[in-house]
């Protein structure tokens, strides 16, 4: 008996009953995850931004996230009134060329038998389901635009009194809830340690790749660049497979324009850019704990991706990295 109170009253124990019930906390939020998680992305990456640019320029902080906060606002407004339309345009006419590609009929054996193992694996179904998907999505963008504004004004409010909120959640330590306050402020920094720096590192990676990529589609005389840049961009804030699920769409588009030239030369264009990814923008930016073994990479995107749909692409790695900070798991190789 004495045993059993030991165990209840320790750490650990506490700990872990406190997780499982923020766990249940979020899942009953689950309509809700879209705005929680776009408001903690952008109060985080904001906050980074905000404390780079004040040790910079000597001037008040809450001056600084209001000029900010205009100007990334300001900008995005700017190319979404003038790029939209000419993007969008791009990304059918991108589909259609795909699309006329897949349907024709081709002489190549190796073509041929490619072809024919997606149909009896039905992935003509696949991508309609998707297209239906992202179409229905994006119908809905009164839904998706209200989420971000709501997440931006939020976070916007956050960081204009991140001092005040900080020294009000402070006087929890001395309430009747100390025990339960010490715990989730645990959770809390462990999630912004390594859930955050992750996002932030894939969106940094995700740049770097889209700038790199576009400028080889440009060399190699790519049509549609604009269209092709977006779809480069979003697939590579998914870690590894972003890279493989790019490559496809792009060997077919090369091929048609191109030949098995311009596959081979578009095959080690993206070669070189997941090289400088993996050498040299992976381990500056990444953690060893996010170093995880490709098929680990790859379980762990299927799972989160079947049970947070398109969102457990992007968040399941800085998801599962989180739990390993939690657990203490590490990938340091002793020397």
């Amino acid at each position: 008996m004495d045993m059993i109170n030991r165990v209840l009253e320790s750490r650990g124990f506490k700990r872990i009953l406190i997780f499982v019930f923020i766990s249940i906390v979020l899942y009953l939020l689950k309509d809700m995850l879209n705005l929680i998680l776009l408001t903690f992305i952008f109060t985080f990456l904001m906050d980074r931004l905000v404390n780079y640019t004040s040790k910079r320029i000597p001037l008040n902080r809450k001056l600084i996230v209001v000029i900010l906060y205009i100007l990334i606002v300001g900008l995005l407004s700017f190319a979404l009134v003038k790029y939209l339309p000419m993007i969008v345009s791009e990304i059918r006419e991108l589909i259609r060329q795909l699309t006329v590609f897949y349907t024709a009929k081709h002489n190549n054996v190796v073509l041929a038998y490619l072809f024919n193992r997606m149909e009896r694996i039905q992935l003509s179904s696949y991508l309609e389901q998707s297209f239906t998907f992202l179409i229905r999505y994006f119908t809905d963008i009164s839904r998706v635009g209200l989420q971000v504004l709501l997440s931006l004004l939020l976070s916007i409010f956050f960081l204009l009194e991140k001092p005040e909120l900080i020294e009000f959640t402070k006087k929890f330590k001395k309430s009747k809830i100390a025990t339960i306050y010490l715990e989730i402020e645990f959770f809390v920094q462990k999630f912004a340690n390594t859930f955050g720096k992750v996002i932030e590192a894939q969106l940094i990676i995700a740049i770097a790749n889209c700038t790199l990529t576009t400028i080889a589609l440009w060399i190699l005389g790519f049509p549609q660049l604009g269209g092709l840049s977006i779809m480069v961009f979003l697939l590579g804030l998914i870690p590894v497979a972003g890279v493989i699920l790019s490559l496809i769409p792009l060997c077919i588009i090369a091929y048609s324009i191109g030949g098995f030239m311009k596959v081979l030369y578009i095959g080690i264009a993206i070669l070189i850019v997941h090289s400088v990814e993996a050498y040299i923008l992976n381990p500056n930016l990444m953690s060893s704990k996010t170093n995880l073994p490709v098929f680990y990479t790859f379980i762990i995107l299927i799972f989160s991706e079947h049970f947070f749909g398109i969102w457990g692409l992007i968040v399941g790695i800085p998801l599962f990295v989180f739990l390993f900070d939690v657990l203490e798991v590490t990938n340091h190789e002793k020397v």
